[in-house]
């Protein structure tokens, strides 16, 4: 990135409060439940989204969670996603700044989502968020990552960068769904599959 990353997100911001249009783009609410359907149950403990920027997907993810704590580093973002999750009694919307940040105390986590954070961050902070994740899944946790594959401005990573150094923590990928557009991948401390789980094999 060319610029340092909290200006970015200033600026980009300061002309919009949801510059990237999560509210209203077909791409953003499909590429939502793709990400929903993926996750490998139907409800989790205490679930953590990074990176949380407007709300919207905290808001889908809220009704699956017994309680979610989200967070962003950009002041115009947090604004936004208050907004959003106003009235969602098992939701926390918290200032934080990957990967100082990161609210071990707050866990063990059985869901930690990572949904286009990862290539905002040089190689060591996307290295030390990938120990942090490791450190507070819970036993049984799910972890996800989905992020943007095509080039920008104000990328600093490649997307299978990100990918690769979450895959090498040595927990069990269950889903790729790979599109031209963007990189969905989940893995879990739990190896069985869905249906393995519930006895149908």
């Amino acid at each position: 990135m060319t610029t340092d990353r909290h200006d970015y997100f200033d600026a980009m911001y300061g002309e919009s409060d949801d510059p990237y249009a999560l509210r209203t783009r077909w791409y953003e609410l499909r590429k939502r439940d793709a990400l929903l359907a993926a996750l490998p149950r139907a409800r989790y403990r205490c679930a953590y989204e990074p990176g949380c920027g407007v709300g919207e997907l905290t808001a889908a993810l809220a009704p699956r969670c017994d309680t979610l704590l989200a967070s962003d580093f950009n002041d115009g973002a947090l604004a936004a996603a208050q907004a959003r999750i106003a009235g969602l009694q098992n939701v926390r919307v918290q200032k934080q700044d990957l990967p100082g940040d990161w609210p071990d105390a707050q866990g063990p986590f059985d869901l930690i989502v990572l949904s286009e954070v990862g290539y905002f961050l040089d190689a060591d902070a996307m290295r030390t968020v990938a120990r942090h994740c490791l450190g507070s899944l819970d036993s049984d946790g799910t972890l996800v990552a989905c992020d943007w594959r095509p080039d920008f401005d104000g990328r600093v990573l490649p997307t299978d960068s990100v990918h690769a150094m979450l895959s090498d923590l040595g927990l069990t990928r269950i889903v790729r769904h790979e599109e031209d557009d963007f990189l969905l991948q989940v893995w879990s401390r739990e190896a069985r599959s869905v249906a393995q789980q519930e006895g149908i094999r």
